[in-house]
């Protein structure tokens, strides 16, 4: 008998799975604000010089036009103003194409009294609250990355310590981590100590996602994992469609960033019920506590005659391989020991980096589409409930490695397609935009089930960890390269393009798992390989070693 034979028989898809899957999923739904909070705690206002310092006119238009020289786009210029007021343009009589002549020679100076903000859509946020405009602009791509950092660490901090101390305290850690830390957030009195508590935000979230996800893959079959699977990413898909209501109605940052930080106390609260893992309890040694939870499980899915059959004998039997094949200590070194894990390790990091590092760039600047940034970020969350109904169906059917390989392949080609169309066809590049986006989302719901089944229980944390931190290094490396958009337009978007399709090459070379058993030790990723996805691993891992000694 194994594990699966051992799950099947306490209940494997009833009230128990059904009640843990829910509440796990949960704190999903609110994972999406954190993320993509920034496009509205630090949407950019139209802004211009304030007034002199010395000066006050009735007419606020007046005082303007004397102060404040127009752009080409017929607007007041957000960074300069005139050394002193030129009160002659306000003169009717003068025509425009002497007051633009004037205006070549005039004397200009930086916004020395600060900036006039117009408040239409936001009533205050983080730009607004602390200038991060001008030449403090690349500030506000900072406190991104530096959100994206910490969620990054928490990758690499959580991954192995969930794999030492087990899922679940790991998971309460994250919950009241992620918590307090919006919390303070929403409080912060200056710009270093938003981003400081932000990275602790992001370090919490890295904790919920790779413990929500162990917690719920190593208690379900393997005949349910890809529905189960698309059903918690449907979670962070309406997360965002949440995220634009809450947004909508509360339009100051500091009540924004407390609304979204506030559920985390509930989801600290009931996640004292979750039980651990029992495969983890059994390779650490706990089998006494594993036959505890499995016997709950037999009786809240209400098998209490199975319940009762459930010993440590039978428990032992059932993991017997996978207990002599845990022996050892395990580390991130293990990624690395073999060459079937070392390729996994490799592909599954190109896999992770392009989709994540294309995916925060289209999404994290949703300005630049010049529509309402509540439409157009609720266009962007819908597109995934679709993009996700397809892949879930391809995942089935054609299997994990197939899927994986074409969203990415279509995401970077609707990227670079949208490079040729021409700036002032808004319409036709946002749809692009949008189809490219739910090609990167049905990529993550891909990886994210994909990976899960690549790597085995004793390893399986630092595997996730390790490809989460990859994932968090592209996204903090994507608002970066917005920056590069000032000297070349085109630049960002061939990088977001060319990075994906670069990937799904390279994910060619992982083995199918389309109705393989969760494997639980490094030798059982070994075993289970079919002749096609070992002779590619193989191709592949010499290639490696051939470059590597090179």
């Amino acid at each position: 008998m194994a594990f699966s034979d051992l799950l099947e028989q306490v209940g494997s898809t009833g009230r128990f799975q059904i009640l843990h899957v829910t509440l796990l999923s949960m704190p999903i739904l609110m994972m999406a604000s954190h993320n993509l909070l920034q496009n509205f705690v630090a949407s950019v206002p139209p802004h211009h010089c304030a007034p002199y310092a010395n000066l006050s006119m009735s007419s606020m238009g007046d005082m303007v036009r004397a102060m404040v020289p127009l752009g080409q786009n017929g607007q007041p210029e957000s960074c300069r103003r005139y050394t002193h007021p030129q009160w002659q343009l306000l003169d009717s009589n003068i025509s425009e194409s002497l007051r633009e002549e004037g205006v070549e020679e005039i004397e200009m100076q930086k916004c020395e009294d600060g900036w006039n903000y117009n408040m239409t859509e936001m009533s205050s946020t983080i730009i607004s609250e602390w200038d991060l405009v001008c030449d403090q602009r690349a500030l506000k791509q900072m406190s991104q990355t530096t959100y994206m950092g910490g969620v990054l660490v928490g990758a690499v901090l959580f991954g192995g310590l969930s794999d030492r101390f087990g899922r679940r305290i790991l998971l309460l850690i994250s919950n009241l981590m992620m918590a307090v830390g919006g919390t303070c957030a929403a409080f912060s009195t200056s710009f270093t100590m938003f981003c400081l508590f932000r990275v602790c935000c992001g370090m919490a979230l890295s904790g919920l996602v790779l413990n929500s996800f162990s917690l719920i893959v190593e208690w379900i079959p393997t005949r349910v994992r890809t529905v189960v699977g698309t059903g918690t990413g449907y979670c962070y898909t309406t997360g965002q469609l949440i995220l634009v209501a809450i947004a909508y109605c509360i339009r100051d940052w500091r009540w924004l960033t407390l609304a979204v930080s506030l559920p985390f106390y509930v989801s600290f609260l009931y996640s004292w019920w979750f039980l651990e893992s029992a495969r983890w309890l059994v390779l650490n040694k706990k089998s006494e506590q594993a036959v505890k939870n499995l016997k709950m499980v037999a009786r809240i899915n209400g098998r209490r005659a199975e319940a009762d059959k459930v010993n440590l004998e039978m428990l032992q039997e059932s993991m017997k391989k996978e207990v002599a094949c845990s022996q050892g200590s395990y580390s991130a070194l293990d990624l690395m020991r073999t060459s079937t894990m070392r390729t996994i390790t490799v592909c599954l990091s190109a896999v992770w980096f392009s989709t994540s590092f294309a995916y925060y760039g289209l999404s994290m600047d949703l300005q630049k589409f010049g529509v309402s940034i509540y439409l157009i970020q609720v266009i962007f969350g819908a597109v995934d409930i679709p993009a996700k109904i397809l892949v879930t169906i391809s995942m089935s059917m054609l299997g994990r490695r197939p899927s994986q390989c074409g969203a990415l392949a279509l995401a970077g080609v609707m990227i670079l397609i949208n490079l040729l169309v021409p700036y002032d066809m808004q319409v036709l590049r946002t749809s692009l935009a949008v189809i490219g986006k739910g090609c990167l989302a049905a990529s993550f719901n891909c990886c994210y089930l994909y990976s899960g089944e690549l790597y085995p229980t004793v390893i399986r944390q630092n595997g996730m960890g390790w490809v989460s931190m990859m994932a968090r290094f592209g996204a903090m490396v994507a608002p970066m390269v917005l920056l590069l958009g000032e000297d070349s337009q085109w630049l960002p978007g061939f990088i977001y393009g060319g990075a994906p399709i670069v990937s799904a090459i390279i994910a060619y070379f992982l083995p199918e798992t389309l109705g393989q058993p969760l494997p639980d030790t490094i030798q059982d990723v070994e075993d289970r390989l079919d002749i096609r996805g070992n002779v590619s691993i193989s191709r592949f891992s010499v290639s490696l070693e051939s470059v590597a000694k090179q």
